[in-house]
């Protein structure tokens, strides 16, 4: 088979040492697995930077760093949107407002915090509908892994599935989360190291950033000038589906209620450590479009398939743009550490909705409705179980992932199907104390069937968007504003919940957390400097 790459034995040595690596930390920390907790939140017990990092790095997939490469070869620089007002704002929102009530109430899971705001019916709804979210979402990560070492290397799909099936379920069968969190930090740093260099040895290809400024279309180079209208830019979107759509309901409803990001600071050591979690995770996060918004912009200035004077009427891929200008700028040995880079990404957004879907497994499906009230180490076999599980229902989605074509609008569309009606349950249970069980329970029914309504009108051509990334974020905006208003007209005739149950759960009823010591750890303060940080990056490339 012909592919892009050839690899000499330093880079298949620097992939074998990871390998080697990885499968070692997860069997190091076997010993210290005792209890259920141990297992599914690491004993909360890690210091803020390592759950920092393992933060950022679940949303630091190779799926994400190779679709958004490929984004800003075909946009350009408002490929920034996704990191900076689709993702600054609600990381902040978590770790000053949300994260207080996730930790001090020591629920093990999303689903359980609902439970206990709600009712059981909507801890259900939401832990069965996020448990299939997570596997297929597994999936897509193991497909493609697959498809781009079949690309790149030759390695056929089911050996490339079946390797990283086999690694990740020996580090996340013996290490649980702590492995999962400890690979991911590993993995923060190998794509970074991995990635910089073609950044550097692309700009200077370039002549540059003056030279790459020339070369590219001046269209590409700001983020905000041209929304005002969708027809006015590549994406499709205008001003208001950014900030509506991707700006609060798809960003709020990912980084404050996805369990996948969740779970690494419920594993932190304290409160404080919770809620730096994610607002020391907003600086690596805004510096990340060094790493993808860049190199798409220098396939388009160095590659003649992404030139703008390419032939009229051909279709580039786009998704073969990192791919691409690795093969062509980075000598073997930085090759090797390059590829180890993605593939450390790709098992690590694998391993971390497998242990997002063995906890909610095991405590808020099997734990809930199949076998109550068991000894703690009966649920922490059935975790070990449930890894196993997943990782096998895994490879089977990888294969159904096969039959739709674009791997990225996919993602969203199913973030807008579960995440964002999610997070308007959640904003009216944290901070709305008249919203009642059954108002979030048919809230969160009506949002997720509002968004299948709005993806039938679409597929019909009853409704119609210039993009499909415009669909899916009108879409997310719609299942939020559903679930909201349905939330609220059934809290206003059902009955409310009494005040003594919902302190600690509801903001107005629960004692404010006072952070002692220097002015500089307290998280509102790092949360006013993140947003003035996103705010100036986002004039600087208005």
């Amino acid at each position: 088979m012909n592919h892009i790459i050839n690899l000499n034995v330093i880079d298949y040595i620097i992939l074998g040492a990871y390998v080697s690596i990885t499968i070692m930390v997860g069997y190091a920390l076997k010993k210290y697995m005792k209890t259920s907790e141990d297992f599914f939140l690491s004993g909360r017990s890690l210091p803020s930077w390592i759950t920092s990092l393992a933060f950022i790095s679940a949303n630091l997939g190779a799926l994400e760093i190779i679709g958004m490469v490929a984004n800003s070869a075909k946009y350009g620089i408002l490929t920034v949107h996704f990191y900076w007002i689709g993702a600054i704002p609600a990381m902040v929102f978590l770790g000053v407002f949300m994260m207080p009530f996730y930790y001090n109430t020591k629920v093990r899971s999303v689903p359980e915090y609902l439970k206990l705001r709600y009712n059981e019916a909507t801890r259900g709804l939401n832990a069965f509908s996020f448990a299939i979210m997570t596997l297929l979402m597994s999936g897509i990560s193991m497909y493609a892994m697959a498809l781009l070492f079949e690309l790149m290397l030759g390695w056929s799909l089911t050996s490339s599935i079946l390797l990283s099936a086999a690694v990740v379920l020996i580090y996340v069968f013996f290490g649980g989360l702590s492995s999962s969190i400890y690979n991911e930090v590993i993995q923060f740093f190998l794509i970074w190291f991995g990635l910089l260099p073609v950044v550097f040895i692309g700009l200077h290809a370039a002549g540059g950033f003056s030279g790459l400024i020339q070369k590219i279309p001046p269209s590409f180079l700001h983020s905000w000038q041209s929304m005002a209208k969708a027809s006015d830019n590549p994406m499709g979107v205008d001003w208001v589906g950014v900030v509506l759509g991707l700006g609060f309901v798809l960003s709020f409803g990912y980084w404050t209620t996805d369990f996948l990001v969740v779970q690494r600071a419920m594993a932190s050591e304290d409160l404080a450590a919770a809620q730096r979690t994610p607002l020391m995770a907003t600086f690596p996060k805004m510096l990340v479009p060094i790493l993808v918004v860049i190199p798409g912009l220098l396939a388009v200035a160095l590659l003649p398939q992404f030139s703008v004077t390419a032939p009229a009427g051909v279709t580039p891929d786009y998704n073969s743009a990192l791919v691409l200008l690795l093969a062509h700028y980075l000598p073997n040995g930085v090759l090797g550490l390059a590829i180890t880079g993605l593939l450390a990404s790709f098992m690590s957004g694998m391993a971390g909705n497998v242990t997002a879907f063995n906890t909610v497994w095991t405590y808020d499906i099997y734990g809930s409705y199949i076998k109550k009230n068991m000894p703690d180490e009966h649920y922490l076999k059935m975790g070990k179980y449930a890894t196993i599980f997943g990782v096998l229902f895994s490879v089977g989605t990888a294969y159904i992932v096969q039959s739709f074509p674009n791997l990225m609008d996919y993602m969203q569309l199913i973030f807008s199907f579960f995440s964002a009606p999610l997070f308007a349950t959640f904003l009216l249970g944290m901070f709305w104390k008249r919203a009642t069980p059954w108002g979030g329970f048919w809230g969160l029914l009506s949002g997720i069937l509002m968004a299948a309504v709005h993806y039938a009108l679409y597929r019909l051509n009853v409704v119609h968007y210039a993009s499909e990334m415009a669909a899916d974020f009108l879409q997310a905006w719609w299942a939020w504003f559903a679930d909201f208003v349905v939330t609220i007209l059934v809290s206003f005739v059902t009955a409310k919940t009494e005040e003594s149950r919902l302190v600690g759960l509801v903001y107005s009823l629960t004692p404010r957390t006072h952070h002692e010591g220097k002015f500089l750890r307290r998280p509102a303060v790092w949360g006013v400097i993140a947003i003035i940080a996103m705010v100036v990056l986002n004039i600087i490339f208005w």
